[in-house]
C-alpha cells in the first residue's frame, strides 16, 4: 500500500505542477492575442482526469488490488511515455498548454518529437492511462479510461487540428 501511495501522490504532484505550468502559459499565449478552441471540451478532459484518479484509488482500495506481477515492465513503459512527454513540452515551450489556445500567426512547432510523431504528448497520455492502473492490476479502470480517453481525444485531435490548420506552416 506504501508504493501505491507514494505512487499516486507522485502522480498528483506531477499533474499540479503541469497544471500551474499551463496557468502560465496561458497567461502568455492570452497576451499574444490566442484564441481558445473548445473550452467546454476542456472541462469533460479535466473531468475525465480527475475521474480516472478516484476510479484508480477506489478500485485499489475496494477490490484489494496489488501491485501487478508486470509492474517492473509496465513501470519501463510508464518511464517511457513521461519521457516522451516531457520532451514535447519542452519541445513546445510556451504554447504547450492543456488547452487549445492559438495564437494567430505562429508557425507550428516541428522540433523535438513533432519531427517524427504528430500528437506525441497525446501518444503518451494514452500510454499513461492504460499502464498506470496496471501497474497495481486496476484493470477495470485501465479498461474504461483507456476507452473514455481515446473517445475524448479523438474529438479533441480533430478540433486541435482544425484549429493548428489556420498557423503559418513551418519553414
Amino acid at each position: 500500500m506504501k508504493i501505491f501511495l507514494l505512487f499516486l501522490i507522485l502522480i498528483v504532484l506531477q499533474r499540479l505542477g503541469e497544471l500551474a505550468l499551463a496557468k502560465r502559459n496561458e497567461k502568455i499565449l492570452r497576451s499574444e492575442g490566442a484564441v481558445e478552441y473548445d473550452a467546454g471540451g476542456y472541462r469533460v478532459i479535466v473531468l475525465m482526469h480527475a475521474a480516472f484518479l478516484v476510479s484508480f484509488t477506489a478500485e485499489y482500495f475496494l477490490f484489494g488490488r496489488s501491485l501487478s506481477p508486470y509492474w517492473l515492465p509496465l513501470l519501463c513503459v510508464f518511464v517511457a511515455a513521461q519521457l516522451l512527454r516531457y520532451w514535447a513540452i519542452r519541445s513546445l515551450g510556451k504554447f504547450w498548454n492543456t488547452r487549445i489556445l492559438i495564437v494567430p500567426g505562429e508557425r507550428l512547432v516541428t522540433k523535438g518529437p513533432y519531427r517524427y510523431l504528430v500528437h506525441p504528448n497525446y501518444i503518451s497520455v494514452v500510454i499513461e492511462i492504460a499502464v498506470i492502473p496496471l501497474i497495481f492490476s486496476c484493470y477495470i479502470t485501465a479498461a474504461v479510461f483507456t476507452l473514455l480517453n481515446l473517445l475524448a481525444l479523438r474529438r479533441r485531435i480533430r478540433i486541435e487540428e482544425s484549429a493548428l490548420s489556420k498557423l503559418e506552416k513551418p519553414l
